[in-house]
């Protein structure tokens, strides 16, 4: 719930934990692939990235969605049906060519968005690769499993990428570490040596879900 401002990034554990997934899909990933000489198509529903995308030699897919772009936090906003049926379209012309495909789609508090079908992974070449991001929850991929490869039976491997922190113990650790002791620190007053609850703050305000017994953040009144 911490808002993804320039201030709070350092006590943003999504942003951090998700970061050590970035070597696997992200742009860490795909200035990796680029230097291994591979041929690499992104997308994502934030039309921002399709110039980051760009300046690391990659082809961005154009998929017209209509109205989108990002919440007042950073984050890509929620898809609408219709919006989802037109990705799906438009992705599976790109893995029916594709030797990897690295599905990232996560929805905060929601099951993940099925992106490729059965249908889809029928149609790609055997020996493909389909790594899953999203297993735990819900999945971007049918037929995906937690902690386990899949092979269909036209020869595809649907590989479960999820939780890749906890392959990576010291690093997370590290890293979580790090968010709690910037967010305490910013709250923390020295002199009375005590924790301030400041409504008045904009992390406090996004992250603070309760106070006194009663339900106070606006996302969650009155559910």
């Amino acid at each position: 719930m911490i808002p993804r401002t320039t201030l709070a990034q350092k006590m943003d554990v999504q942003s951090s934990q998700t970061s050590l997934a970035g070597y696997v899909a992200g742009l860490q990933a795909i200035a990796t692939a680029k230097r291994l000489g591979a041929r690499v198509d992104a997308f994502d529903t934030r039309p921002v990235v399709e110039e980051q995308v760009k300046s690391l030699g990659a082809s961005f897919v154009k998929i017209d969605l209509g109205e989108m772009g990002q919440t007042a936090q950073g984050y890509a906003k929620e898809l609408t049906p219709e919006q989802i049926a037109k990705q799906k379209e438009g992705q599976a012309k790109v893995c029916k060519r594709s030797n990897i495909v690295i599905t990232t789609a996560k929805v905060f508090g929601r099951k993940a968005p099925r992106l490729i079908e059965k249908s889809v992974l029928d149609r790609m070449m055997p020996g493909s690769i389909v790594v899953d991001m999203a297993v735990s929850t819900g999945g971007n991929v049918e037929g995906s499993k937690l902690f386990e490869d899949v092979v269909t039976e036209n020869g595809v491997t649907i590989m479960s990428g999820d939780l890749l922190e906890r392959q990576v113990p010291y690093d997370a650790s590290k890293m979580f570490s790090g968010n709690i002791t910037a967010f305490l620190t910013h709250f923390y007053n020295k002199e009375k040596k005590e924790m301030e609850v400041r409504l008045e703050d904009e992390i406090m305000k996004g992250c603070l879900l309760t106070k006194g017994g009663q339900i106070i953040h606006e996302r969650f009144i009155n559910k």
